[in-house]
């Protein structure tokens, strides 16, 4: 299984707008900046997320985008389905397949139904609030670190 540039980006898009929105709107171009995506590429990016009720934009001078659900109700999983669709690691699992004749005497399907479980269950338990706030962990530890190492005055 490999996650496309397409979940990478959004992800980023959305600890982005986390961390820089204040409850305001973003304007794309800030965000394209800091995070290295072409405008071209987070316009197909941002309408799945708007589609979805996970951001909202708004357009004029003041626009942008923002966060309309907190990190914290916001699901890594449910993001990558949004834009990777089904996370099976083979086709047999995927939501809608066709169930496969050979079922009953594959000896491979319970390692990869339960490979399947797993990649869900990692996903679905981690929010964007967990990487935020991970970030602000190892930002707050560092800056403590660094006051402790300072030389006294």
């Amino acid at each position: 299984m490999l996650i496309s540039t397409r979940g990478r980006y959004a992800l980023r898009v959305l600890i982005d707008l986390a961390e820089h929105s204040d409850g305001g709107y973003v304007p794309m171009k800030e965000i394209a900046e800091r995070q290295e995506i072409s405008l071209k590429y987070l316009e197909r990016i941002l309408p799945v997320l708007t589609k979805n009720g996970i951001i909202g934009g708004l357009q004029g001078k003041s626009g942008g985008y923002r966060l309309l659900v907190h990190p914290e109700e916001i699901k890594i999983g449910d993001i990558l389905r949004l834009t990777e669709g089904d996370l099976a690691p083979v086709a047999c699992l995927e939501c809608g397949a066709k169930p496969c004749r050979r079922m009953s005497e594959c000896r491979t399907y319970p390692m990869w139904s339960e490979f399947y479980k797993m990649i869900n269950g990692f996903f679905d338990e981690r929010t964007l609030g967990d990487i935020v706030g991970e970030r602000r962990c190892e930002s707050r530890g560092a800056e403590l670190i660094a006051r402790r190492n300072a030389p006294e005055e």
